[in-house]
């Protein structure tokens, strides 16, 4: 039997009236277990609910009298970020049922709830090759005046054989804006070493060029003979090409970044010289383990690590490590306000967002005292015991 329009309208605004409840709530730091490094919240801060119901539902009782979903949202995780006239912005990438994902702005006052998205999606221009999936967008405010959004562009593999519909290709995707709305899209990087699907910007000129941290790699999934953090200099941003990377982070056997290794968002530029926040991929019985660690470069040179202190920096925990990829933490933003507070977006198991926060002074001291990882369990127990003895009498 079809709803009645009264019925239908009943539906509506408890539907109305939940999403209102579900975007307004507060959300409260976890004080137990504090690290002293960082403070994490005890809810998620973007969930797939609070994409606004008019972009999943036809409102319309005419055209939809059983009020049902007509465009189902999957998740909304790995978040590029940026503070503008006062307000945190979040790009959040957003995935469809239809598997798609595309780029939304969520908007809060505080940086950690309230967050409500924009009347609509980006709308992000096509090259002359078009993008059959876009997603992880950092969001640079570059000294040249421009926003820059830097993400993946995947495209199906055309050399892969006939009925292999799983193979893809990787570029990084540049495009720009003044205002979050209009975009202007560039042509990819130009890698000569594999395929980049995590490409990054360095927020300022370095030797009167564009910097990228780039992440050359073999094919889509496994880097092969690639791997690691790089560096690339690009003279023109409107067609950027790297004839040369060099990798400024390796990746290291029998570490949280065994696998491979990835800029995040765009380092913190500090007095004592720019914060990078990181993940690394190890492998385990259940598959693929994402991390975040952090490490700092030199002031007057990005691409010469100055401090790298050992293990991760945070790491799933409880509801964290389920979802669509369990156990995994991944981040492409994160925002310094004019306090020097540090937010940091990151997102769970490929699902939902998530927020901690922390300050520039705690992070540099993070990075410059933390114990460095010597790769061997001899030299972690002798790294404990070090701080044992330290300990003594205190």
């Amino acid at each position: 039997m079809i709803p009645s329009k009264k019925q239908f309208d009943k539906r509506l605004a408890k539907l109305r009236k939940e999403h209102k409840k579900l975007i307004t709530k507060k959300n409260k730091p976890v004080k137990k277990d504090f690290n002293g490094i960082y403070v994490r919240y005890k809810r998620p801060i973007i969930t797939a609910n609070h994409v606004p119901l008019n972009w999943r539902y036809d409102l319309d009782y005419d055209t939809n009298p059983f009020l049902m979903q007509r465009i189902g949202v999957n998740a909304t995780f790995n978040s590029g970020a940026i503070y503008l006239d006062g307000r945190y912005l979040l790009m959040v990438r957003t995935e469809g049922w239809d598997r798609k994902s595309f780029f939304a702005v969520a908007e809060s006052l505080n940086g950690i709830d309230n967050w409500q998205f924009w009347d609509r999606p980006v709308t992000l221009p096509e090259t002359n090759e078009p993008d059959d999936n876009v997603y992880d967008m950092r969001l640079v405010k570059h000294q040249d005046g421009w926003i820059y959004g830097i993400f993946c562009s995947e495209r199906k593999d055309k050399s892969a054989p006939k009925g292999d519909t799983s193979q893809a290709t990787a570029s990084g995707g540049i495009a720009r804006t003044r205002d979050l709305v209009k975009w202007e899209r560039l042509p990819d990087f130009i890698s000569h070493h594999g395929q980049q699907r995590n490409l990054v910007l360095h927020p300022e000129f370095v030797q009167g060029k564009y910097a990228f941290y780039t992440r050359p790699q073999d094919g889509f999934i496994e880097v092969g003979g690639g791997g690691g953090i790089g560096w690339a200099l690009v003279t023109d941003i409107t067609s950027a090409e790297a004839p040369e990377e060099k990798i400024i982070d390796e990746k290291i056997y029998h570490t949280i970044k065994e696998l491979k290794n990835g800029q995040g968002p765009a380092p913190i530029k500090t007095t004592e010289g720019w914060l990078h926040l990181a993940h690394g991929v190890r492998g385990c019985a259940a598959g693929l383990r994402y991390v975040l660690f952090m490490f700092m470069t030199d002031l007057k040179d990005p691409s010469k690590l100055i401090a790298r202190p050992g293990g991760y920096f945070l790491a799933s925990e409880g509801d964290e490590r389920i979802g669509d990829v369990s156990n995994v933490v991944f981040t492409n933003g994160w925002i310094r306000n004019e306090n020097d507070e540090v937010f940091i977006y990151y997102g769970s198991s490929d699902t939902r967002m998530h927020v901690a926060t922390t300050t520039v002074e705690r992070l540099i001291d993070y990075c410059k005292d933390t114990p460095e990882d010597k790769f061997r369990t001899a030299e972690s127990v002798k790294t404990i015991n070090k701080l044992i003895d330290k300990n003594k009498g205190l």
